[in-house]
């Protein structure tokens, strides 16, 4: 199956957003220090981050790496087929990203990037740029792009906890 956009890759680019796209960023402070940081990566790439939000994953493989097909289900009922388009692992971030393929009802990329900054502080940012593609993505509007937002201070939220990291952020 192919992508159903063509700047495939293109999230690693921060800010990046192809024409007719919408941009999301959403960046959550998860705690401090390495042991953070190193349980949040494992989290994010071995996708407990999504299954302890309540959607359900099926993965080609158990970690995230470049070609890896993924199958997010939301409220049992909406499929929502990928790839995984690029990944990051270096000292102080990792993570990947995500393309849409037919069937998904956005098209577009969202990314998942774990960082620990100069002051030990670790992020997550969960940014992406996508466009209605079903029927229903589009009836939802305004709606559709409150629950991406939602979603991504969900993934902060449920990453948080994952990691040991701060109650607030």
């Amino acid at each position: 199956m192919s992508f159903t956009y063509d700047d495939v890759g293109a999230t690693r680019e921060q800010g990046h957003c192809p024409p007719g796209f919408r941009l999301m960023h959403v960046r959550t402070r998860l705690g401090e220090g390495e042991p953070v940081f190193q349980r949040a990566v494992e989290a994010v790439l071995t996708w407990e981050m999504h299954r302890e939000m309540g959607v359900g994953i099926e993965a080609s493989a158990e970690r995230a790496a470049p070609g890896v097909d993924v199958t997010v289900t939301l409220a049992g009922m909406i499929k929502a087929p990928c790839r995984v388009v690029w990944t990051l692992d270096e000292p102080r971030r990792a993570g990947w990203a995500y393309g849409t393929l037919p069937g998904h009802p956005e098209s577009g990329e969202e990314a998942f990037v774990v960082d620990r900054t100069g002051d030990g502080t670790v992020w997550l940012t969960v940014s992406a740029f996508s466009r209605p593609a079903k029927w229903y993505a589009k009836a939802g509007g305004p709606a559709a792009r409150a629950f991406q937002h939602a979603y991504a201070r969900r993934c902060g939220t449920v990453l948080r906890r994952l990691s040991g990291g701060d109650e607030e952020g």
